[in-house]
């Protein structure tokens, strides 16, 4: 990039909800100071106008569901100087791969008239298992201050800080009484990364998993927590797919579960 030039930045959509594109938006006062930072090429949610790669960041939402997406997440990657993906599914195949583990032809042929149209691969996958990504943010959806701390660091030739401890952190810097110890309330807060605040237990209830495992999570031990408290095979494995169903750690158990 030439000294003084504004890096260029293109945000790009796949299969999802859009939540995380919303999420720079909700940016607010700190989105103009980005906007003056960066060339904003590419943001459907925020304007129409494209303006041609190469990019110097692409910031991928979604996941890859079918033949067309496969091949443009390619041309995004060779187009791209840094590709970050952002939410659980660019990182994990989001809800959307609860489909991975029953046939997606059962499910055409039950939801359309005409089924023969529909052209989508079998599974909902990740960008990762399709083209190399630079780095990742997690969450359904990302934390915006996450966001914003990844975009800083990138501006300033720094790696971003983004914490790889589980929500169980989070609780103890809020002071919340742990709702699994005190009431008995499943909660995957021990195996899942940081990044929302530790928002459904500061309101009684158990985490969700929407920041997907931490590094070296123990799935495991966890769920046989949960069989001692009661919970029935069916509801563990149920606990553990739901928006990042198909990250590895989490995959496995339930799989472990379904057998």
């Amino acid at each position: 990039m030439a000294p003084g030039k504004k890096p260029k930045l293109a945000v790009w959509k796949f299969a999802s909800c859009d939540g995380c594109q919303l999420s720079l938006l909700d940016c607010e006062d700190e989105l103009l100071a980005i906007a003056d930072a960066v060339h904003i090429a590419n943001f459907p949610e925020a304007s129409r106008a494209v303006v041609a790669g190469p990019y110097d960041v692409s910031l991928v939402e979604g996941s890859i569901t079918t033949p067309h997406d496969a091949e443009r997440i390619h041309k995004i990657r060779r187009a791209s100087r840094l590709l970050i993906v952002i939410g659980a599914c660019a990182t994990a195949g989001g809800i959307q791969a609860l489909r991975n583990f029953s046939d997606v032809r059962e499910y055409t042929s039950i939801v359309y008239a005409h089924p023969e149209y529909i052209e989508s691969l079998g599974k909902s996958t990740p960008i990762a298992d399709h083209v190399f990504v630079d780095f990742e943010l997690r969450g359904c959806p990302i934390s915006k201050e996450q966001l914003l701390e990844t975009v800083s660091a990138l501006l300033n030739g720094r790696k971003p800080q983004i914490p790889a401890h589980s929500v169980c952190m989070e609780c103890k810097r809020k002071g919340n009484v742990c709702v699994m110890v005190s009431q008995g309330i499943p909660c995957l807060g021990p195996v899942t990364q940081a990044g929302c605040g530790a928002l459904c237990p500061s309101y009684n209830r158990g985490c969700f998993g929407c920041f997907g495992p931490k590094a070296t999570p123990n799935p495991e031990s966890l769920a046989a927590w949960f069989e001692k408290t009661g919970l029935s095979k069916e509801d563990i494995k149920r606990r553990f797919r739901g928006f990042n169903a198909f990250a590895e750690p989490f995959r496995k158990l339930s799989e472990a579960y379904e057998k």
